[in-house]
């Protein structure tokens, strides 16, 4: 594995050591597309409804994502409806993993809005550029100043207030620009109690505290590279979790980087962009605020990871690709100790993630062929290599005796789509066949409870890769005043991992009723299907509608867990001068396929309207914009299937806030 990444190194060292031989022009018109690219993204972190969203609550307008949500904070993101194993969460490129044995920390929690400038999020095995997937990926991408702007500083400040669960909140962004030099900024700081359902009952332990900060810096060492180092800094404290019996009381992550970047004006490669990064999460779940819990406990967890990730971009003629060389190491620790209601007394201690060490080395590629002015061909592929290693293999010999301590597996992955443009009509299809590796909590975990269907999970380091077919579909329609468009997936899955009850051992927690350990299904299969629909009514009028559709089973036609029902968006947006207007009305039909194996039950149908008002002043080069709003109006009652142990969502929403930028 060595050899290979010393021969990658070396490669793109050539690249980079010819293109040095040409002569470089100040004026490069690759530096001028970036800055326009990057100029549009920053615009993208807010919704039509609301512009002080969360991270959580950008991703949820997503077509291809949902969320298990264990409380008001830190929500698990599920790409086509699969969970967080099955899909690549990174921070501009680079592989973070989370401290939690209960998911409570998933990387999308590590980052806030304001130092975020887009989201890319690529579906099935085209995200195989991040690494071996089956959902796809997800990249946050942080902002990067270009050189030389016009105007050498800018930033912005937010702030608001929620009536709902008393959120105060404030966000503040600062940026200089010169010719060889720039300096991205970013604080934010979160505070919410407890808040309130449709019932007007308060939902208890749902409080959260959050503070995060960022700092990039850049420095232009010719008039086509730079450097840069990044890093990120994220606390949260005293974090409620109402549907498990555990809350946070601290989390840490410092997220650091350091990257080159070289343009090449001629020749096959036109960028490469080679980064080494360091992160490190400490997790503390704590119980003693539930004095309804019998027997405390205290989990801890640990997460650390190095990794490289060097990218080289194609073009020549009507070809473009990208390919990406992906490195890294991560350690897992989780622990658990229990003690009676004296807690000087410790009366057990185990490691639920019994100190894994995982690497992971891969090479992607992605290429597009325009074949005509209508049409164009994608092909790509990836191939990794997953190492695992137990230190404290014992605890896994107790249900998997004579299990090996190490383990490697090889991870390949394909893709190919076609897409056609005729006239105002857009078509495209594509299929996709990928590996991924089990989860260290799959592989690896020891008695990890599992509060929705109250069972313990043990791993199965032996268990094999899953093994995904994908096809892929889309057709759309477009001109002056509307536009809609349809897609739809389709995943066979071969060694579906799930837990199964097993045949021996006996639960550790009190409130457990038994053990399942990590098995395979034959197979699953997932659909998910979106529509997607705009029209101008007026100049000014603006109508929106989205309608959602997932089906999952298992090897036996049973319903698979925390699958979406049917569900619905409908907005209008008014626009004139300073002032807008914005409504929408969603929901979900009623969970009717739902998996009474997996701890799920009935959740009824809701509709839940929405609606905000926003103004805008402006002044030379400053501007101010004013927004109120309510979530949730009729104040509706209702749990969703995807809410942990039916807790019910908040009730009514007043919210204000205002947004100051230069």
């Amino acid at each position: 594995m060595k050899k290979l990444s010393i021969t990658f190194f070396v490669l793109f060292l050539g690249m980079n050591a010819k293109a040095q031989t040409e002569p470089a022009q100040s004026d490069s018109t690759k530096v001028l597309e970036e800055v326009e690219v990057t100029a549009i993204a920053k615009r993208k972190i807010e919704t039509e409804l609301k512009m002080s969203v969360s991270v959580d609550e950008f991703l949820a307008s997503s077509d291809n994502i949902s969320f298990i949500k264990r409380g008001a904070y830190a929500w698990e993101p599920l790409l086509n409806n699969m969970s967080t194993e099955r899909s690549t969460v990174t921070i501009d490129g680079m592989h973070i993993f989370g401290a939690c044995t209960d998911k409570m920390d998933p990387v999308t929690s590590y980052v806030e809005s304001n130092n975020l400038s887009t989201i890319d999020i690529t579906s099935g095995q085209e995200g195989s550029l991040h690494g071996a997937t089956v959902a796809g990926s997800i990249d946050l991408k942080r902002k990067s100043t270009p050189f030389g702007l016009a105007r050498k500083w800018s930033g912005a400040y937010q702030t608001g207030f929620e009536f709902n669960n008393k959120q105060f909140f404030n966000l503040g962004n600062l940026s200089y620009s010169s010719d060889k030099f720039v300096a991205d900024g970013s604080i934010a700081f979160r505070k919410a109690g407890n808040y309130y359902d449709g019932n007007n009952d308060e939902v208890l332990h749902s409080q959260y505290n959050k503070f995060n900060s960022s700092l990039g810096l850049a420095y232009k060492t010719s008039s086509l590279s730079s450097v840069r180092v990044d890093a990120i800094f994220d606390m949260a404290k005293d974090v409620g979790f109402p549907a498990l019996p555990m809350d946070l009381w601290l989390s840490r992550a410092i997220i650091t980087s350091a990257a080159y970047k070289k343009l090449f004006e001629e020749g096959l490669v036109r960028a490469w962009d080679t980064k080494l990064y360091f992160n490190a999460i400490e997790h503390y779940m704590d119980d003693t605020k539930r004095p309804e819990n019998l027997v405390h406990m205290d989990m801890p967890g640990w997460s650390t990871t190095y990794g490289l990730v060097s990218r080289a971009n194609l073009k020549r003629g009507e070809y473009s690709g990208d390919i990406q060389l992906n490195v890294y190491e991560n350690l897992s620790i989780a622990e658990m100790t229990m003690y009676p209601q004296d807690r000087s007394n410790r009366t057990m201690f185990a490691y639920s993630w019994p100190w894994v060490t995982t690497r992971f080395a891969g090479l992607s590629m992605n290429n597009s062929w325009d074949i005509s002015e209508a049409s164009r061909l994608n092909l790509g592929g990836s191939l990794g290599w997953n190492y695992n290693r137990s230190k404290y293999v014992e605890f896994n010999w107790i249900f998997h005796p004579g299990t090996p301590q190490e383990k490697n597996r090889i991870l390949p992955g394909l893709h190919a789509s076609y897409q056609l443009n005729i006239k105002q009509f857009d078509f495209s299809v594509g299929a996709g066949y990928g590996h991924r590796a089990p989860s260290v909590s799959e592989g690896y975990g020891y008695y990890i409870y599992n509060s929705f269907d109250r069972y313990d999970y043990i791993g199965n380091p032996d268990l094999k890769n899953e093994i995904s077919y994908e096809a892929n579909a889309s057709a759309g329609f477009r001109n002056e005043r509307m536009g809609i468009e349809a897609t739809a997936n389709y995943f066979h899955i071969q060694h579906y991992i799930v837990g199964r009850i097993l045949s021996l051992g006996s639960p550790m927690n009190y409130q457990s009723v038994d053990v399942k350990g990590y098995t395979s299904l034959n197979y699953a299969t997932l659909f998910n299907m979106a529509l997607n629909a705009n029209y101008d009514i007026l100049p000014h009028l603006h109508w929106k509608g989205t309608l959602r559709y997932a089906r999952a089973t298992d090897d036996k036609g049973g319903n698979l867990p925390f699958i979406r029902p049917l569900s619905y968006q409908t907005s209008l947006h008014f626009m004139h001068r300073e002032f807008g207007v914005q409504t929408s009305l969603n929901g979900d039909f009623a969970h009717d396929d739902y998996s009474p194996e997996y701890g799920e039950d009935l959740t009824p149908a809701y509709s839940i309207w929405n609606i905000s008002a926003d103004y805008t002043i402006s002044f030379k080069n400053f501007k101010t914009v004013l927004q109120v709003g309510a979530e949730n109006l009729f104040n509706k009652y209702y749990s969703t299937y995807a809410d942990w142990g039916n807790i019910p969502r908040m009730g009514r929403n007043i919210f204000t806030s205002m947004k100051f930028s230069f």
